[in-house]
């Protein structure tokens, strides 16, 4: 009975040395990861769904608010000064039933999500188009301006709040707050009037409308796109500029809360150069709430490149939706609010998500 009592515990286990201790710890763990990562997976889904529901919502109040007002969305049709008058009462009633208007508003709304849900966006009443063909032309207009003008507007405002924080209280610091302040107050519209003044005009240096070189013969695709970039940097300058204000205060506040932290004391006793502690101390704690502010900036940035394009007739989305105005073109109204909302929220879900796996805190929410 010793051998026995030699190779058992007391309770019983068998104790085969340094292998069992070994493979217990790993059981444990490896019951303990699965969880988590189930956990993480289902708060994507759930924040994808969310995403998704207020994207329905979205598209629901874009659908109910021309038929809530006076009249119906067609009614332009009754306006003499209109560009779409109808006289003839017949034309009229075909016209309503071509767009599915002579129905109820439940037959409307169905019909409404089954074409969203076939990708048909309706069809022009001023333009006598497919209103896809007309976003499909404007959409990438915009997406080029405000796409370069976010990572511009983040890069110089997050690396100069980090600068001015570093240097808080000098002469440079003061300048810089007072400039991006008064900056922040501008509207867009005004800033870009003053751009397009001071450099198409006083200084012409770039064109001063459109996207492009109308009936220009370009021999190449790098001349063509070197006309399109050269057309772009009034509007970009412009909605960079106006985009500047609110994300470098926001960098320079959570920087200088940092900078007065124990771990800096600590870095700053270790020897560590100016260079790490101002990118791996100060820069990291400045990420995530920089993110958040990025994505409430998305929407801002869209609907400030509506103003700057109808200045600079840049021919996006905000010239299409003036022109759908002037002309009471409800179809195109409707499509282009629903596509820029739909940029907007994948624009805000790509930032939470990316949020997500920065900070392990919202994973296991």
């Amino acid at each position: 009975m010793g051998g026995s009592d030699g190779q058992h515990g007391v309770s019983g286990t068998p104790l085969h040395g340094e292998g069992a201790a070994v493979e217990e710890p790993a059981t444990q763990n490896s019951f303990a990861t699965a969880p988590r990562r189930t956990h993480g997976a289902w708060t994507i889904v759930r924040t994808v769904l969310l995403y998704a529901l207020t994207l329905l919502i979205a598209a629901t109040l874009i659908f109910l608010l021309p038929r809530l007002m006076p009249g119906d969305p067609l009614s332009a049709l009754d306006d003499p000064d209109s560009g779409i008058f109808i006289r003839d009462e017949q034309v009229r009633e075909q016209v309503l039933s071509a767009y599915n208007l002579d129905g109820s508003l439940g037959e409307q709304y169905l019909g409404y999500l089954s074409g969203l849900a076939g990708g048909d966006l309706g069809w022009s009443i001023a333009a006598n188009r497919p209103v896809g063909e007309m976003i499909g032309g404007a959409l990438p207009w915009t997406l080029l301006l405000v796409g370069p003008a976010l990572l511009l507007s983040a890069l110089v405002s997050f690396v100069a709040g980090l600068a001015a924080a570093w240097h808080r209280g000098s002469r440079t610091d003061r300048s810089i707050v007072t400039g991006l302040t008064v900056l922040r107050s501008v509207p867009e519209y005004a800033i870009a009037l003053l751009v397009l003044i001071l450099f198409a005009i006083v200084l012409p240096l770039f064109p001063l409308a459109g996207g492009r070189t109308p009936f220009a013969d370009h021999p190449s695709w790098w001349t063509q796109a070197g006309d399109v970039l050269h057309h772009l940097v009034l509007p970009l300058a412009a909605l960079t500029l106006s985009s500047l204000g609110a994300k470098f205060l926001l960098v320079r506040n959570t920087a200088i809360s940092a900078l007065g932290g124990d771990y800096m004391l600590l870095a700053r006793a270790k020897g560590l150069p100016v260079r790490v502690q101002r990118s791996r101390h100060v820069g990291r704690n400045a990420v995530l709430p920089f993110l958040t502010m990025l994505g409430v900036q998305v929407g801002f940035a869209v609907g400030g490149a509506l103003f700057v394009e109808v200045v600079f007739a840049y021919p996006g989305m905000g010239t299409l939706i003036l022109a759908a105005v002037e002309a009471r073109d409800f179809p195109v109204l409707e499509a282009a609010f629903l596509t820029l909302a739909t940029t907007v929220l994948t624009a805000n879900l790509v930032i939470e998500l990316l949020y997500a796996r920065l900070d392990p805190r919202v994973r296991t929410r």
